[in-house]
């Protein structure tokens, strides 16, 4: 019998505690990665698209929705009975110029702007309702030090940009949960920020089911106790806390690099440097990758956290390896390229073992 046909599937461990999701690629979507759409049916009970239901690729000219994919999406959720999220509807990025101009090409105005939010917003929406279970409604709109992020949807609107987002997004389906998601949510000034702004929008009556904490993290990097911080922090708002974008990368942060290069382009030794691993990960360093997948799943099940979703299904997928140096080789999945649980996968299920069983189902 081949090894994973015995790995007990991740979403039986943790179907007490939390959802257990994982980003989809528009390959694994379309039928084309059957070994990755098997895992995801063994081991997840919640899915994100990475992109399908971005702006630019579900709405990518002013008269032109392309809902095949997003279809498809749903329905593979539906089959499977998951908990299926939309990602994402409002975002600075990848949304396209001719969203914020006029049919000449001229900025448009806050009310130009406001209807076309709501005319996406509902036909999006409204296209899946009760059938897309939650929505990343806005997404990334507070920056490091915890001011507002001054995108084209605030210079041309104002802060209340967020709440016409929501609401229009509750009328769309009302019986959707709503999130907010954001990322470097470790650290005080952006956490910080974000607990304002939804304490704000609280007070204007708009109704936020849950929050998204971005968990693009490292080996070592943030510091465990600095992402408790940020959690017991963010739990007093009352809302429910996500982890949504889980990966952990093991090769140098390249965060310097701000356009897109490749990795060839660079001096031999810069080369090494920045992908120190391009042919397999050592031993060593799997087991540090365990490790701190195990600490992380600890403080998840300690923290009453309701859904944790991986943002690849496994290392060949992520966007470690290509962003913002192509040709580099991450291995920040519990999956490696070959469909095959490494030792952090083990790791993460002995979490379950060490914590305190607690009766109830907190989804």
């Amino acid at each position: 019998m081949k090894s994973e046909n015995i790995q007990p599937a991740l979403k039986d461990v943790f179907k007490d505690d939390f959802y257990i999701g994982t980003a989809l690629s528009l390959n694994q979507i379309s039928g084309n990665e059957p070994d990755a759409v098997a895992l995801v049916e063994k081991h997840f009970n919640s899915i994100t698209p990475e992109n399908i239901l971005k702006w630019e690729e579900v709405h990518p000219e002013p008269d032109k929705y392309n809902f095949e994919p997003a279809d498809r999406y749903v329905a593979l959720g539906e089959k499977n009975k998951m908990h299926i999220i939309g990602h994402n509807l409002v975002w600075h990025n990848q949304t396209p110029e001719w969203v914020f101009q006029d049919e000449s090409g001229k900025p448009l105005d806050r009310e130009g702007l406001l209807k076309r939010m709501k005319e996406h917003i509902l036909a999006v929406v409204g296209r899946y309702k009760g059938r897309i279970h939650g929505w990343d409604v806005v997404n990334e709109a507070i920056l490091s030090d915890g001011q507002f992020r001054k995108n084209k949807w605030f210079e041309i609107i104002g802060e209340d940009y967020l709440v016409n987002a929501f609401e229009f997004a509750r009328r769309a389906d009302p019986d959707a949960e709503l999130y907010y998601n954001d990322y470097n949510m470790w650290k005080p000034p952006q956490y910080e920020g974000v607990i304002r702004l939804i304490k704000d929008l609280q007070s204007k009556g708009v109704k936020i089911d849950g929050l998204g904490i971005q968990g693009h993290w490292a080996l070592d990097y943030p510091p465990l106790d600095e992402i408790e911080t940020a959690i017991k922090a963010l739990s007093t708002l009352g809302v429910k806390l996500m982890i949504t974008e889980l990966d952990v990368c093991v090769i140098p942060f390249a965060d310097h690099y701000h356009n897109l290069i490749d990795l060839s382009s660079l001096e031999p030794e810069m080369q090494k440097k920045l992908s120190p691993y391009p042919d397999a990960l050592p031993d060593s360093v799997q087991k540090e990758l365990a490790e701190r997948y195990a600490e992380l799943f600890s403080l998840f099940l300690k923290h009453n956290i309701r859904r944790v979703t991986f943002w690849a299904v496994h290392d060949g997928q992520s966007w470690r390896s290509y962003m913002p140096i192509r040709g580099r080789t991450d291995y920040p999945m519990l999956f490696d390229r070959n469909y095959k649980p490494k030792p952090a996968f083990d790791a993460v299920v002995k979490t379950i073992l060490r914590s305190m069983p607690n009766g109830k189902n907190k989804k």
